[in-house]
């Protein structure tokens, strides 16, 4: 058995090296035909761009001590461990917002008292953050070989890659579409560390390119080792973001993420591999998360809040797909100047209603329009691809399935 799972190991080892040798020649060959624009870009972004490889080097020792001395250590209960967490979490943005209350209203005795709790808060969280993520990533795993999913490249109980995700501030993201159509041609990762004012600037100097610029907050990022998942969210949410940036990394060992991986890089745009890839990401994703919830937190659930927030965005969701239709049949006929002014006109009358939306362009829609579960999103690929998870025997038999495409009409022939 040592002697399978160590062959095994040597053929995996072997199929990442040639993987990683075909990007890098693919990434150090490849040139972009607009070079100037890219030149102006990287000229405005530089003294904000976030630098993955620093990144990666300071959390690499700092997971390995955690793998070396924290394998052994032993927590009586990790369900309440998990759930202090999440909770403090919740009771950090509250105290936020008490504390600019009592900024603004100069109450110098209720600030201190606040901030004496958040300063609390905050160094437990700090305490009990590592136990957390090894708790939640065991019970992913278990989530995941419970579906028979283990790993990309061969049919064996081995699990890779690693899941391994950090809570942390994920970098923000610096979306670039043209503005006669919808399609993200650019996304650059920004330091977290950047305030509103930075974000407005870089936005107006990147749309004086003729382009439609927008910068997001993200929730989770899969191109790092571990990957980042945002220490804001509730626990739910936190499982599914580490689930589906593990996925993230699972597929670009497949066919569908490598294609996806020329996408994002730039050497080979196709948006509707990156609707695919995103789409099945999400839906495995979620399914895994309703499993490790149901199976440990049920009784930490809130339902009758769930089911309001619910209610309130599908009426969101229906507007924001309208002004979708809209924006595209305009852009469809030239008028760019009339879609922008009108993408304005319903973010101001989303606001007045209690939707913020902070700015309403094309590169919103290009990256929201990227996930089957945002209203923004408007193709038929999400009900293709729902439809092929209700005729797939299992989660894992969907999964394959859909990694091994190279095309939409791979997904539309699959359809029974």
């Amino acid at each position: 058995m040592v002697g399978k799972e160590k062959t095994a190991f040597i053929v995996i080892m072997k199929q990442i090296i040639f993987l990683g040798t075909i990007i890098v020649c693919l990434l150090v060959g490849g040139c972009t035909p607009s070079q100037d624009f890219d030149y102006k870009l990287n000229s405005i972004v530089r003294p904000y761009h976030f630098g993955i490889t620093r990144w990666e080097l300071g959390a690499i020792p700092h997971e390995l001590n955690k793998w070396l001395f924290g394998r052994s250590e032993k927590i009586d209960d990790e369900i309440s461990v998990v759930i202090e967490f999440f909770t403090a979490t919740e009771r950090t943005k509250t105290l936020r917002s008490k504390i600019a209350i009592a900024y603004a209203n100069n109450e110098k005795n209720d600030l201190s008292v606040l901030e004496g709790e958040l300063k609390t808060l905050q160094e437990r969280r700090r305490v009990l953050q590592d136990s957390v993520e090894k708790i939640v990533e065991r019970q992913i795993r278990e989530a995941l070989n419970e579906q028979g999913i283990f790993n990309p490249l061969l049919d064996i109980r081995v699990n890779f890659p690693p899941l391994n995700f950090a809570l942390e501030k994920p970098p923000y993201v610096l979306v670039v579409s043209p503005r006669d159509r919808i399609e993200s041609i650019r996304e650059i990762t920004l330091q977290p560390s950047i305030v509103l004012e930075e974000i407005q600037d870089i936005e107006a100097r990147v749309d004086e390119l003729g382009v439609s610029a927008l910068i997001v907050a993200i929730g989770g990022l899969g191109a790092t080792y571990p990957t980042f998942v945002t220490n804001e969210a509730s626990l739910q949410y936190t499982i599914e973001a580490a689930t589906e940036e593990w996925l993230h990394q699972y597929l670009v060992l497949k066919p569908l993420g490598f294609l996806y991986l020329l996408d994002a890089t730039g050497l080979s745009r196709n948006y509707e591999i990156a609707t695919m890839n995103e789409t099945v990401a999400g839906i495995v994703s979620k399914e895994i998360s309703n499993i490790v919830y149901e199976k440990y937190y049920s009784e930490y659930d809130n339902g009758a809040s769930q089911n309001q927030t619910e209610e309130l965005e599908s009426d969101f969701d229906r507007e924001m797909r309208e002004i979708r239709k809209t924006v595209d049949a305009y852009l469809a006929e030239g008028e760019i100047e009339q879609a922008e002014e009108f993408m304005e006109e319903r973010r101001q009358y989303l606001e007045s209603i209690g939707y913020h939306i902070r700015k309403l362009n094309q590169a919103y829609f290009a990256f929201h329009g990227t996930y089957a579960d945002e209203p923004a999103f408007i193709s038929p690929i999400g009900l293709e691809l729902q439809e092929l998870r209700s005729q797939s025997s299992s989660l894992k038999d969907f999964l394959n399935t859909v990694a091994a495409m190279t095309s939409r009409q791979d997904l539309i022939d699959s359809i029974r």
